[in-house]
């Protein structure tokens, strides 16, 4: 298996679903795209190299030695990127149809979706930081 190969193909899958949440949010395709085509296919992707990099006994999540173990393997770490990646696109597929639903402004969402992008939970947490925020500003 060429760890390599499948870690760009699967970092270059996730551009065009970012792109098209940040530039195109109401085309009617950037939903499907974004939170389930793109994600889909990085989840067969996962799939795949986990059980291609299944170490037995090893593959545990029941210690952080055991999870460590499994990060510091060439498979396991590929598998952890593409966890990332197809997971944070979905998170941000979700932001920007729920911040459509509750009419917030797209460009308010924007930091959110490249915060989410670069750290993951980190853009999540200002997304409803935000959301909670201009809930209760409305609620008054």
């Amino acid at each position: 298996m060429n760890h390599e190969l499948i870690f760009r193909v699967c970092s270059v899958a996730v551009v065009p679903g970012w792109i098209l949440l940040l530039t195109a949010p109401n085309w009617k395709w950037t939903h499907r795209i974004a939170m389930f085509t793109i994600p889909l296919l990085l989840a067969a992707a996962y799939v795949w190299v986990f059980i291609a990099s299944f170490e037995g006994l090893h593959a545990s999540y029941m210690s952080f030695a055991a999870v460590d173990y499994l990060f510091h393997t060439p498979g396991g770490e590929l598998a952890g990127w593409i966890h990332f990646l197809a997971f944070d696109l979905f998170i941000g597929a979700w932001m920007v149809a729920d911040a459509k639903r509750l009419r917030i402004l797209h460009l308010a969402v924007i930091p959110c979706l490249c915060l989410t992008f670069l750290f993951g939970p980190a853009g999540l947490l200002v997304y409803m930081l935000l959301r909670g925020g201009l809930r209760r500003r409305a609620a008054k």
